[in-house]
């Protein structure tokens, strides 16, 4: 047992000195969104909002809120939000609310987010699932809440997954299960997140939500010790003390 225990170690640090922490979604920070980039080649035109493609004018309009000019980068979004451009449509939502280059129009703005959302822009889904949760510019609703943290989750968003991991472990507008907590833990801690990465060990180990296994705890421990998480290490060794003893 010992030597496959060392084996398995070895196997999880030459992971973690291959794999780096992955990088938030952009828009994730905080209770609101944020703006999400967009990109454009360097030979298009953007003096006149609408002269060219949605597509392109939002990549305009990035452009000139990344260089200080949000009344332009609003132009730009409201135009090529108008003409059904998702990240457009989110983009001038998150400007409104905040009240970014205007005044503040939450409920216009929540309105774009919205519809962004239900063109399925992870971003604005995990918006909506900030502002149910938190009944900022809307009714608070945990249940909406896990609704739209699903579906930004099924797209790839760590921050989505862990608070639908959480909300599943606290039965907190959803069944309380162990397992579907488990899951999406583990989904958000393949993505880097740390508390993720800590909390699926724990699980391993405790048998919480799936079946308990030393190895994978420890390959979890360790990758929350990567990403900085106090205590993870100290952990991961006394497993392995534990194991060797046997």
């Amino acid at each position: 047992m010992k030597i496959l225990v060392e084996l398995s170690v070895a196997a999880t640090l030459a992971l973690l000195s291959a794999a780096g922490a992955a990088a938030a979604a952009p828009g994730e920070v905080g209770v609101l969104p944020g703006v999400v980039p967009d990109s454009v080649p360097d030979n298009v035109p953007g003096s006149v909002p609408g002269s060219v493609s949605p597509g392109a004018s939002s990549a305009i309009a990035w452009r000139a809120f990344q260089a200080g000019r949000p009344v332009v980068a609003l132009q730009h979004y409201r135009v090529a939000a108008a003409q059904g451009h998702p990240i457009a449509q989110h983009n001038l939502g998150v400007m409104l609310m905040q009240g970014i280059g205007t005044s503040a129009r939450p409920v216009e703005g929540v309105g774009w987010v919205r519809r962004a959302a239900e063109a399925g822009v992870a971003q604005a889904q995990r918006a909506l699932a900030l502002l149910y949760e938190h009944g900022h510019h809307l009714p608070r609703s945990h249940e909406a809440a896990a609704r739209w943290n699903r579906r930004a989750a099924e797209q790839g968003s760590r921050d989505a997954s862990v608070d639908l991991a959480t909300q599943y472990l606290l039965g907190r507008g959803v069944g309380q299960s162990d397992a579907e907590a488990a899951r999406w833990y583990e989904r958000a801690a393949a993505l880097g997140d740390a508390g993720a990465c800590y909390i699926v060990a724990s699980f391993y180990e405790k048998g919480t939500g799936v079946s308990p296994d030393p190895l994978r705890a420890v390959y979890w421990y360790l990758q929350a010790a990567a990403r900085g998480e106090t205590g993870a290490q100290a952990f991961a060794e006394a497993i392995i003390d534990r194991l060797n003893a046997i």
